[in-house]
C-alpha cells in the first residue's frame, strides 16, 4: 500500500494549494471590510446618495476621510463598488454600489442578504485566544461570549426566511400543519433567538397564539422589541428560560412545539427534545429545522458542508462544549444523529419532510 505521505507533491499541486491559502486570507480580510461597511454606515449611505467621494462619504457617515478613502479604493478594487472615473484626482473619485450589491448589503429582507455572514467572521476572530485555549485543555466559548456581532449575524441572516418564507411556503407545503396553525393553535417556538420565527408565524396565522423560549437574555429582548415593532405583541411573547425546565411546567400545553436551528447548539439536545416531548399535546406536532448537512462524511465536501464545518469549528462546537457535560453536537448534525437524540428523547420517529432548501432540512418528530 502506497504511504501517501511519502508520495512527493509536484510543483503544481504546491503551487495550486499555496494559491488557494492566499485567495482564503484575500476572502477573510475582503469580509472585514464587508463588516466595516455595514457598522460605520458606508454601504447605506452610498446606496442613499451616491455617487459619493471620500469627502463627502466621511462627512456623511461622521468617519475620517483617509479611511473611507482607503475602505472605498479596496472596494472598488475589489469590486463591491463602481468608480466613476479612475483617473480623477483621489479625493474627487466619486464612487457607488456595484449592481446587484444592494440588496446583498443592505436589504434585510432579501433572500440575498448574506452580507450579515461576515458578523460571525468577526465574532469568532475576537475570540480566538479563548478557542485555543478551548482546544487545548477543553472546555468552550459560549454563545454570549461571542457576543453581539454573532447574535445579529444569526437573527439578521435567518429574517428574509422567517418572514417571507416561512408562513407562505414552507408551512404551507406541510398541510397536517398548516391547518393546525389556521386554527387557534397554542404554539412554543424553543430556541427563538431574536424572535423571527415567532413573529413570522404569527404574521402569517392570526388566529393562533405562540411563546418563545431562549436562554440568551439581549437575544429575547430584541425579540420582544421586534414583536411590538411588527404589530404582534398581543398574541406573542417570549421568555428568557432553558426549555428543558419546562418539562413538567408546561406539559401537555401546546398543540404545536417547534425549534428552528437551534437544536445542534444544545449541550443537552436529548433533554430539551424530552422536553418538547413532554410540552406537546398527545395529538400535536413537533417540527425541528436544522442545517441540511450531508447525510454521511464524505471528503472534500462541498460548499454548505464547508461552511458548516467553518461555523462548528468557531461557533457551534464551542458553545455546545461551553456547558459542562455538554455532548458536543456541532453544526454538522446529519439526520441519522437528530434521530439517535429523538428515540432517546422518547420519539417513536423522525420524518424529514418534503421541504425543499439549499441549507436547512426540516423534520417531523413522531409522538
Amino acid at each position: 500500500m502506497t504511504d501517501l505521505f511519502e508520495t512527493p507533491a509536484s510543483d503544481a499541486d504546491v503551487e495550486v494549494f499555496s494559491t488557494r491559502v492566499v485567495a482564503a486570507t484575500l476572502g477573510a480580510m475582503e469580509v472585514l471590510a464587508l463588516h466595516l461597511g455595514r457598522t460605520l454606515g458606508w454601504y447605506q449611505a452610498l446606496i442613499d446618495e451616491g455617487p459619493l467621494t471620500s469627502v463627502e462619504l466621511a462627512h456623511r457617515t461622521g468617519t475620517q476621510e483617509r479611511y473611507a478613502r482607503e475602505w472605498l479604493e479596496q472596494q472598488a478594487v475589489t469590486g463591491y463598488l463602481l468608480v466613476d472615473d479612475d483617473t480623477a484626482a483621489p479625493t474627487e473619485r466619486r464612487f457607488h454600489v456595484a449592481p446587484g450589491a444592494v440588496e446583498v448589503l443592505t436589504d434585510a429582507d432579501s433572500p440575498a442578504h448574506t452580507a450579515p455572514l461576515a458578523g460571525f467572521a468577526v465574532a469568532a476572530g475576537r475570540r480566538f485566544d479563548d478557542f485555543v485555549e478551548a482546544y487545548r485543555h477543553g472546555g468552550g466559548v459560549s454563545w454570549a461570549q461571542l457576543g453581539p456581532d454573532a447574535r445579529s449575524a444569526q437573527a439578521a441572516f435567518n429574517r428574509p426566511l422567517f418572514l417571507h418564507q416561512l408562513a407562505q411556503e414552507i408551512v404551507p407545503a406541510l398541510p397536517e400543519l398548516h391547518s393546525r396553525l389556521l386554527g387557534s393553535a397554542r404554539v412554543a417556538d424553543i430556541g427563538s433567538g431574536e424572535g423571527w420565527s415567532t413573529i413570522g408565524l404569527a404574521r402569517g396565522f392570526v388566529s393562533a397564539t405562540f411563546e418563545g423560549f431562549d436562554v440568551d437574555e439581549p437575544s429575547v429582548t430584541a425579540a420582544r422589541r421586534h414583536a411590538s415593532a411588527h404589530g404582534v405583541d398581543d398574541r406573542v411573547t417570549f421568555s428568557t428560560v432553558d426549555a428543558a425546565d419546562l418539562r413538567e411546567s408546561r406539559s401537555g400545553e401546546f398543540d404545536v412545539v417547534m425549534a428552528y436551528e437551534c437544536v445542534h447548539d444544545m449541550p443537552d439536545p436529548v433533554g430539551v427534545l424530552s422536553a418538547m416531548r413532554e410540552m406537546v399535546r398527545d395529538d400535536g406536532y413537533v417540527l425541528v429545522m436544522d442545517e441540511r448537512a450531508a447525510e454521511t462524511f464524505a471528503a472534500p465536501g462541498d460548499l454548505t458542508e464547508r461552511l458548516l464545518y467553518g461555523f462548528s469549528i468557531l461557533c457551534c462546537l464551542p458553545d455546545g462544549l461551553s456547558t459542562p457535560g455538554g455532548v458536543g453536537t456541532g453544526t454538522v448534525m446529519r439526520p441519522s444523529v437528530l434521530a439517535d437524540y429523538a428515540r432517546a428523547a422518547g420519539f417513536s420517529a423522525v420524518e424529514i419532510l418534503p421541504v425543499e432548501h439549499d441549507f436547512f432540512r426540516f423534520y417531523r418528530l413522531r409522538l
